[in-house]
């Protein structure tokens, strides 16, 4: 009983440093973010936080696996016997919620992108290749098939991914361009309509 009652404990301390690394990461990036920070975000002393990350890069590298593995589950869940409308409006669905849920793991993704992807590099040539290749596979499928037009899939998804993410990474743009105070559930369906219309009617056969 006392080492599931520690085990428990241990997973949602990890939680709670997790939760403030993402923010803090996001908001200050990485150089700007201090461990200090980080534990009295999650409330707890320093020597604790260290007890589960030995240092601030460990952390971070944390963050982005848990972003990554965020991003990419999604990708590998179409169903090649499913009708490509349906199957694409669920991912694209799935992709702006998760922009308007998890922003600041969208821009922290976006920085480390930017700076070459020191840390995610052999994550993006092992998992997500293998998932973009998964995917792939499915578009191939249907447009044998004649249910589709015949398109390049790893183009179609960089479409979808910088269509859907743009509402995470560019809010500030998004806001004072339409002029509001913060996007509501109904700003962001409507956006994935859109997206949606805009990417399903281009693959009609």
């Amino acid at each position: 009983m006392v080492e599931k009652k520690k085990t428990r404990i241990k997973i949602r301390n990890e939680e709670k440093i997790l939760e403030a690394a993402l923010k803090l990461f996001s908001a200050f990036g990485f150089h700007g973010t201090t461990m200090e920070k980080i534990a009295e975000l999650a409330d707890m002393s320093q020597p604790n936080l260290h007890n589960y990350f030995k240092t601030k890069a460990d952390l971070y590298e944390a963050v982005l696996n848990d972003i990554l593995t965020l991003w990419v589950d999604p990708l590998g869940n179409l169903d090649v016997e499913g009708d490509p409308e349906t199957e694409l409006r669920q991912y694209i669905f799935k992709k702006i919620e998760m922009a308007r849920k998890y922003p600041e793991a969208s821009r922290i993704f976006a920085g480390e992108m930017l700076q070459g992807a020191p840390i995610l590099m052999h994550h993006l040539k092992g998992q997500v290749r293998m998932k973009v290749k998964a995917f792939a596979t499915v578009i191939e499928s249907w447009a044998r098939q004649g249910k589709i037009r015949p398109v390049d899939p790893v183009h179609l998804v960089f479409m979808i991914w910088a269509s859907t993410q743009h509402y995470a990474d560019f809010m500030p743009q998004i806001r004072a361009v339409m002029d509001v105070a913060r996007l509501n559930k109904a700003d962001y369906d409507a956006a994935a309509e859109s997206i949606c219309s805009i990417i399903v009617n281009g693959l009609k056969p």
